[in-house]
């Protein structure tokens, strides 16, 4: 499929699945090579359930663990520019060495506030990954550590990405067709 329809817009490939593995695999590669011991992995949900499970079927760290973060920023293919924390990380990780896995940062908004919520919790150290990375959108000053492919400010679906919840299951990330 290089076009798909979802609701009232048009989409056509812009990363194959093939190229999705590539990226996954070069970002799991950077994590494993970085140092960073007993790392607690922290996946931003809904988006990055997709990459999260890739990304750790390729991590060999010993000790790595998993956790999810749910929080929301888009009202269909806007920014709402607020960040509503729906679901939080529920056990102690004062301490730890946490690597925040996200699907798509764009403006930085809800990157900054996972970053808010986890320096109060006292980690040791925070890493972000990223499967893209907007930086034509990027309004913050966070570093990101492991970036899979910077990509123009296009609103893209596929690979856990969504458009009003749909999409999510598209083995390619997909661009808006204009």
């Amino acid at each position: 499929m290089n076009e798909v329809n979802l609701k009232d817009k048009t989409f056509e490939v812009f990363i194959s699945d093939t190229e999705i593995e590539e990226i996954v695999h070069s970002i799991s590669n950077q994590i494993n090579n970085s140092g960073v011991k007993d790392p607690l992995f922290i996946a931003v949900m809904n988006g990055a359930f997709l990459f999260a499970a890739d990304v750790m079927r390729n991590i060999t760290i010993s000790n790595a663990e998993i956790s999810f973060i749910k929080l929301s920023s888009y009202e269909g293919t806007e920014t709402t520019g607020k960040v509503d924390e729906l679901i939080g990380v529920s056990d102690d990780i004062s301490d730890r060495n946490i690597i925040v896995l996200e699907d798509i940062i764009d403006t930085g908004i809800t990157l900054e506030k996972i970053i808010s919520l986890l320096k109060k919790e006292e980690v040791a150290d925070i890493k972000v990954a990223t499967l893209l990375f907007k930086p034509d959108s990027y309004t913050k000053d966070i570093h990101i550590d492991f970036i899979g492919k910077s990509i123009p400010n296009d609103f893209v679906v596929g690979y856990g990405l969504d458009y009003d919840e749909i999409g999510r299951n598209l083995p390619h990330i997909y661009k808006l067709k204009n």
